[in-house]
C-alpha cells in the first residue's frame, strides 16, 4: 500500500485518522487541504512529512506555470510558508522544503513551466530516495537483531510513516523476513494511539507476531517478557545525538538503561539537523488539550482543566545505543559519527 503518491496534478494519501477501522484515501490538488491534513495528523510520520511537503509545493504552484515568473515565484514562497507552518518538530519536512527551494536557486533563469518540471522531478526523487533509504535502514538494522528477539517499539514507523517499508518498523520487518524469530510488543502511544491504531494494523498486515501494551506497562513487560531491545524512530536528531521522537520515547530509553538492554533509533540521515548541537535547541510541538480531555470524541477528564500535551520528547544521546541510518549504524561519540554521516 502506498501511503502517499503523486498523480497527474494531485496527491492521494491515506487518511491515518480513519485507521484501523477504515482504509480511506484522500485525493486533492489543494495545498490548504494537504496542510490541514498534516496539521490534523491525517498525514504523519517524519519521513512521510518530507515527501508530503515536497508534493505540497507542487500543489501550491501548478496553477501558475503559465503566469509571469514573478507570480510563479510568489506562489512558490507562499507554498513554502503554508507547509512550513504546519508542524515544527520534524526535520524532514523542512529538509524537503529546502531541497525544493534549492531547485529554484540553481535554475533562476528558467521559465515557470521548466521550473515546475524540475521541482516535480525533485519531489518524485525525494519519494523514491526515501523508499531506498528505508530498505537500507532495514538491512543495517536487522543485523543488530538477535536470531531470537523480543522487541518493544513505540508510535508508528512503518509504511504509513514513510515512502517505503519504514524505519524502526522496516528493521523489524527485514529481520522477520530474513527468518529471525521475532515477536514485538507495541506501545499504544498515548494520547492519539498511533501504536494501537497504526502499528498493530501494519504488524497484522505483515503477519509479524505482535502484542499491544499500554504505555505504562512497558517496564513490567521488559522485566517479565524478557525483552531483548527497544527500537524507535526519530523526528529530529541533534549533532550530539540527542533525538526527538514521539512523547513517551524518553521513558523507554530510561527503562532500557535500567534493564541493560539496547535502545536503538532508526531514522534516515535527512532527520539529522546539522544546524543544532543538542536536543535543547529542538522546538517541541505542543498540541491541543482536546486530544487528552476528549480523545476520539469521548470526554475522559473534567472540563476546564489545565493540560500539558507535548507531542514529542527528547532522548539524551547517552541513553542511545546506536542510530541506524541508510548509511550505516552510528555509535558514540555521536558528534563524530553524525558529522561524518552528514558530510557523505
Amino acid at each position: 500500500m502506498k501511503s502517499i503518491e503523486w498523480l497527474t496534478n494531485s496527491i492521494r494519501f491515506v487518511d491515518q485518522t480513519e485507521l484501523p477501522l477504515n482504509e480511506v484515501f484522500i485525493e486533492t490538488s489543494n495545498i490548504s487541504i494537504l496542510a490541514d491534513a498534516i496539521r490534523t495528523l491525517k498525514v504523519r510520520g517524519a519521513p512521510l512529512l518530507g515527501i508530503a511537503s515536497a508534493y505540497g509545493i507542487l500543489l501550491g504552484i501548478q496553477n501558475e506555470i503559465h503566469a509571469p515568473k514573478e507570480k510563479f515565484l510568489s506562489a512558490f514562497e507562499n507554498a513554502i510558508n503554508v507547509i512550513s507552518s504546519t508542524r515544527p518538530t520534524a526535520k524532514n519536512l523542512f529538509w524537503a522544503l529546502e531541497r525544493m527551494r534549492n531547485i529554484i536557486r540553481l535554475n533562476s533563469n528558467d521559465d515557470p513551466n521548466t521550473l515546475f518540471d524540475k521541482l516535480k522531478y525533485e519531489a518524485l526523487s525525494i519519494h523514491e530516495e526515501d523508499r531506498i533509504m528505508c530498505e537500507n535502514i532495514g538491512k543495517y538494522g536487522s543485523e543488530l537483531i538477535p536470531n531470537v528477539a523480543k522487541i518493544i517499539t513505540h508510535c508508528n514507523t512503518g509504511a504509513l510513516a514513510t515512502g517505503g517499508i519504514g524505519t524502526a518498523f522496516g528493521v523489524i520487518l527485514t529481520a522477520y523476513n530474513s527468518g529471525k524469530d521475532i515477536s514485538v510488543y507495541a506501545d499504544e502511544t498515548r494520547p492519539l494511539l498511533q501504536g494501537a491504531r497504526l502499528t498493530m494494523w501494519e504488524f497484522q498486515k505483515e503477519g509479524i507476531p505482535s502484542t499491544l501494551i499500554t504505555d505504562n506497562a512497558a517496564a513490567w513487560t521488559i522485566k517479565t517478557k524478557k525483552i531483548n531491545l527497544i527500537i524507535v524512530g526519530a523526528d529530529r536528531i541533534a549533532m550530539n545525538g540527542d533525538a526527538a521522537n514521539k512523547i513517551g520515547t524518553y521513558n523507554l530509553a530510561i527503562l532500557a538503561k535500567e534493564h541493560n538492554i539496547p535502545f536503538y533509533i532508526a531514522a534516515p540521515s535527512s532527520t539529522i539537523d546539522s544546524s543544532i548541537y543538542s536536543g535543547e535547541q529542538i522546538q517541541i510541538e505542543e498540541r491541543d488539550s482536546s486530544e487528552v480531555v476528549n480523545g476520539f470524541g469521548k470526554q475522559i477528564a473534567p472540563s476546564n482543566i489545565s493540560v500539558f500535551n507535548p507531542a514529542f520528547d527528547v532522548t539524551p544521546h547517552h541513553l542511545i545505543s546506536a542510530i541506524i541510518t541508510e548509511r550505516g549504524v552510528l555509535r558514540a561519540p555521536f558528534l563524530d559519527s553524525l558529522a561524518r554521516t552528514v558530510k557523505q
